[in-house]
Order: C-alpha cells, then structure tokens, then sequence
C-alpha cells in the first residue's frame, strides 16, 4: 500500500491549489478513500471522503470550497481547493481504508481520521 501526495505549497488567501495523490497496491481493495489535514499540536481534522467514486463527504468548513475527485484510470486522488483561507494551512495527507466498506462507515471514517492508510502528507501553506 502506497499513497503518495503532491501539489502542495504556499499560496495567497483567496487562492486555489490542486492536490494529487498517487495510489498504488491499495486501489483494488479499496471503495473509501479521501483526505484530512493536520496542524501541529491539533488533531487532525477529516476534509472528504469519496465513496465508490462518485458518493462524497465534505466537513463543514471546506464544503462549497474543496472538491475531491478520483480517476480510477490513473489510480490517483485529488482535492481541488479554491478560496482558500488561512486557517487552511496545515498538512494535507491522502487516506484511504483498505477493505470495503458501505458509505456511512466510509464517511464516519473521514469525520473520525481513522482510514488505516496514509501517506507522508503535503504541506499547504494559505498566508
């Protein structure tokens, strides 16, 4: 199982960053993945979730903002955020759980941080 994220950096508040995340060995025994975000010293916070490749599940604070999107083709995840705010800023990791699972646990997961899988994170920095 490997997850690995790009696309992050720094930006000015009202800007838009697109994350990718590169899945390899988990795709085929996953319908659950998604992103969450951690700041030093803060629990880490679930941003989305898609199920089977079309449900989603955003938190309050991105929703209208962030889009996750999947491309089973390429095995690769992506966030797409716009308006971003300071309060954006932490480190953004891809996720996924690698077993099947129906949508509400797939979403409880995302909400709870607990997707079993991660990779290395990638920061993003709104200023």
């Amino acid at each position: 199982v490997q997850l690995v994220e790009s696309g992050g950096g720094s930006v000015q508040a009202g800007g838009s960053l697109r994350l990718s995340c590169a899945a390899s060995g988990v795709i085929y025994r996953t319908n659950c993945m998604g992103w969450f975000r951690q700041v030093p010293g803060k629990e880490g916070e679930g941003v989305a979730a898609i199920y089977s490749d079309d449900m989603t599940y955003y938190a309050d604070s991105v929703k209208g903002r962030f889009t996750i999107s999947q491309d089973s083709a390429k095995n690769t995840l992506y966030l797409q955020m716009n308006s971003l705010k300071a309060e954006d800023t932490a480190v953004y990791f891809c996720a996924a759980v690698n077993y099947f699972v129906d949508r509400d646990s797939c979403f409880w997961k995302a909400r709870g941080v607990d997707f079993g899988h991660r990779g290395q994170g990638t920061q993003v920095t709104v200023s």
